[in-house]
């Protein structure tokens, strides 16, 4: 128990670490935000968990092909942000979101990649 509690605050720090940097400077907590810091904590923590090297490679597979389609929707947000407010764009952001994984998902499944 004592480690899982450990795993939330390092996390937990992590996240909180950007949202505060980002209230001081809106590059920096991008930055900060764009580094993929909970992918390698996940990677971290699979390894030290003595996770198959096969598992952990997987997983790194996996979140580079997750993460393409989700490219799009840091260029719908900012745009929707100044036209609908803020609940309404991370709504339709993350509709988009969805729609762009699944057309992903089809369009790279004829590669032999099966991300559903």
């Amino acid at each position: 128990m004592p480690w899982i509690i450990t795993k939330y605050l390092i996390t937990a720090a992590v996240v909180v670490a950007v949202s505060e940097l980002a209230k001081r400077s809106d590059r920096l907590g991008a930055l900060l935000a764009s580094l993929p810091l909970v992918t390698l904590l996940a990677l971290t923590w699979l390894y030290i968990e003595k996770q198959p090297t096969e598992k952990i490679a997987n997983h790194a597979w996996y979140t580079f092909w997750y993460v393409v389609p989700t490219l799009p929707m840091f260029l719908a947000f900012p745009w929707l942000l100044h036209r609908w407010g803020f609940w309404p764009a991370m709504a339709i952001s993350a509709l988009l979101t969805i729609v762009c994984f699944g057309a992903f998902a089809l369009a790279v499944k004829p590669f032999g990649i099966r991300l559903l």
